[in-house]
């Protein structure tokens, strides 16, 4: 039969979990609320913005009508046409050949968003109005350290998952590495003097009160003088020996404001902790390279399924310039509403890139600490011994 705590023990075990996840949904929760409100509002100024047609729109059709009437059959002129198109084309303002309301729809929006919190920046999706340009830069002056503090939490979570799974690799091999080594008889020896060690330990373990009061139940009783203290201190270890959690539960359940209080100040502390376990992530950067290699290749396998003018390496270069937010805007997406779905992909990719940047720059401070050091023993007078 379930007794009255065990639902008492599930609640807080829930409310445990739910203050731990509380700051990591936290961030990624505003982020997502922060990405849509700035999606609504870029396309409400840049999308229905009009189109008017300026004086240098009109010199470029101009242009291209006397280009248009210069083609003729022959191949020289052909050439010389083709490279006045080029140049003229070049000139040309890519605002002229867009709809605003189709490239500034909700989901154009959002995905210009994205471009702008992650700081990756593709160039072909830009603010033209003059209200938008000034918005745009004070949506990226709050969105980007709130994009870097999504980073540095999930970096933490990242960082802990690939230390645990690397040292439980690293105990896997040298279990394997000792079973080879090891042979029947040596194994058997380490087995018996490590029983042995362990029979010492427990022989040599204190008694408590309760066993030696049960070792002298054969032998004739003695007249202790301080009865009323060993009944104190059998009390004691009673208490002791029962749960903690049942204490602590009525504890806490007598005096909820304190319970509120430790709640708190968990939730504190889990936000004050923001960062710290990937400062100590120490995981081979070559790892963390392959790491890299698998996931841009996973996405660059799917991503030519909707974009059919890319092909895997393609693909693969679009994957790298997007993850490391450098962002040419060379590889245009015809399809941009079906990556951003793939947002999660873009953060956490992002995540392991910032970790291998982060290895990369420890090691290049042990190096520099290295080379200075060594520099100095080089630079320093040799003592001389003089004779006395």
């Amino acid at each position: 039969m379930a007794t009255p705590s065990q639902p008492l023990r599930g609640k807080t075990t829930c409310k445990k979990i739910f203050w731990a996840v509380f700051p990591h949904a936290c961030f990624i929760v505003s982020l997502v609320i922060y990405a849509f409100l700035g999606a609504l509002m870029f396309s409400h100024i840049e999308g229905s913005r009009k189109v008017t047609v300026n004086e240098e729109y009109r010199t470029f059709l101009h242009k291209l009508m006397y280009l248009t009437r210069r083609l003729s059959d022959n191949v020289t002129e052909n050439e010389k046409f083709n490279n006045d198109i080029r140049e003229l084309f070049n000139t040309a303002d890519p605002v002229w050949f867009i709809n605003p309301e189709e490239r500034w729809g909700f989901f154009g929006s959002l995905f210009f968003c994205c471009t702008v919190f992650t700081t990756v920046g593709y160039g072909n999706t830009y603010p033209v109005t003059r209200s938008g340009k000034y918005l745009c830069m004070l949506y990226a002056l709050f969105g980007i350290p709130l994009m870097f503090l999504v980073l540095t939490d999930m970096g933490d979570i990242l960082a802990t998952v690939l230390s645990k799974s690397y040292n439980e690799f690293r105990k896997l091999q040298s279990k394997i590495l000792a079973s080879k080594l090891c042979s029947g008889s040596t194994c058997s020896k380490r087995n018996e003097l490590k029983s042995r060690a362990q029979s010492k330990i427990v022989i040599n373990e204190p008694l408590t009160i309760m066993e030696v009061l049960r070792s002298q139940s054969g032998v004739k009783p003695v007249k202790y003088r301080n009865v009323e203290l060993f009944e104190m201190l059998i009390a004691r270890e009673n208490e002791n020996l029962q749960p903690a959690r049942n204490k602590s539960m009525e504890r806490w359940s007598s005096c909820p404001e304190l319970a509120r209080e430790k709640t708190v100040s968990r939730v504190i502390e889990n936000f004050d902790k923001i960062g710290k376990e990937l400062e100590k992530l120490d995981v081979p950067i070559v790892l963390m390279v392959l790491v890299i290699f698998v996931y841009i290749s996973c996405a660059a396998a799917i991503l030519p399924n909707w974009e059919k003018n890319m092909d895997f390496q393609e693909a693969f270069y679009f994957c790298f310039i997007t993850l490391t937010t450098i962002g040419f805007g060379d590889t245009k997406l015809e399809h941009p509403k079906f990556f951003l779905f793939f947002s999660l992909y873009i953060i956490i990719g992002m995540e392991i890139v910032f970790i291998v940047f982060k290895l990369v720059q420890d090691r290049l401070i042990v190096l520099y600490k290295k080379v200075i050091s060594f520099c100095a023993e080089k630079n320093m007078p040799s003592k001389k011994i003089y004779p006395k």
